[in-house]
């Protein structure tokens, strides 16, 4: 088995916690919410065997790396200068940079905006299909109502929904936008209710969800909390202001996407439609990979699947 190391890497005045290992070509893996480096536990090892130097970091906010108090350092333009100054701390040109749920916008605008690091990029599970023309909570207003679950997220104090019970909030959110729930859940919350009323623990977990898996996310989130990771949705639209300069901007670098057919998120597209709506502004995409009754913790889900197809996409760009 492949050894996970850990360490400490200094990135625009930031302590980045990072899991490392093997040795090669960089990839970059950035985690989503609410998660951090343990949601790649399976693509650190393959993709090392496979001769990469792959790195995991928890991002800005979350878990052992630093948590800046502001909702202003929690930008786009911050985090992508941290995958760009993690990659320049590994003394590395470039790297394949891979993002799943909030990490897959990091990982596209991180190629938006530095194409010159980025030698491949792949998102898994949120897709990149440019910007929206009016601020993007405005049209999630429009199109969902006031309960669509980032406009909640907006408010101060909805921190206690996750960290009251921590090992209760990993066991509902991992199961319950998983493929093994039998519904596909609408990412709503009912007026007057907190973000977990309506969602239930599973009566058993799913085969690729263990006791030890719940109990690591949640020792990993006991001393940070949710402040952090809940400041990312607070920058939506001003991400969509102060990016505005590459609103009509093109992914020139090769790319990859990779979701399950029973993600929430896909759900708020028509599949037909979505790749060839991704390669009017991505125009080297090389492939659009809907996994079959895969839901949206698609690399813990489907591990042999989304090691696969991201050892084989970093080959045929290194």
């Amino acid at each position: 088995m492949t050894e996970i190391n850990h360490r400490f890497v200094e990135v625009n005045g930031l302590r980045l916690h990072v899991a490392e290992a093997g040795t090669g070509p960089l990839v970059v893996l950035l985690h989503g919410f609410p998660e951090c480096w343990y949601s790649w536990r399976h693509q650190l090892g393959a993709l090392a065997e496979a001769g990469f130097h792959v790195v995991a970091p928890d991002q800005r906010g979350y878990t052992r790396s630093d948590r800046p108090g502001s909702v202003e350092d929690y930008t786009m333009l911050h985090l992508v200068g941290d995958v760009v100054g993690l990659i320049d701390a590994l003394d590395e040109p470039d790297a394949v940079v891979v993002g799943h749920d909030w990490g897959a916008p990091v990982a596209w605008h991180t190629a938006l905006l530095r194409p010159d690091v980025v030698r491949a990029v792949a998102g898994l599970s949120v897709p990149f299909v440019g910007s929206t023309p009016v601020p993007p909570l405005q049209a999630a207003r429009h199109r969902y109502g006031d309960t669509f679950y980032q406009l909640y997220f907006q408010n101060a104090g909805v921190e206690k929904d996750f960290e009251t019970d921590l090992d209760t909030t990993f066991r509902r959110i991992l199961y319950g936008i998983s493929g093994d729930n039998p519904e596909i859940r609408p990412l709503l919350v009912p007026e007057g209710e907190g973000f977990f009323d309506s969602w239930t623990d599973p009566a058993e977990l799913p085969s690729w969800l263990t006791e030890r898996d719940i109990a690591t996310y949640a020792a990993e989130f006991a001393g940070s909390g949710f402040s952090g990771p809940l400041n990312w949705y607070r920058n939506i639209d001003h991400n969509w202001e102060l990016t505005s300069a590459w609103r009509s901007a093109t992914i020139g670098a090769p790319a990859l996407f990779v979701a399950g057919d029973r993600d929430p998120v896909i759900s708020w597209y028509d599949a037909a439609k979505l790749e060839p709506m991704m390669r009017t502004v991505i125009p080297d995409l090389r492939g659009v990979e809907l996994l079959p009754g895969a839901g949206h913790w698609i690399q813990q889900e489907r591990p042999a699947e989304v090691s696969t197809a991201l050892v084989d996409f970093a080959r045929s760009t290194s």
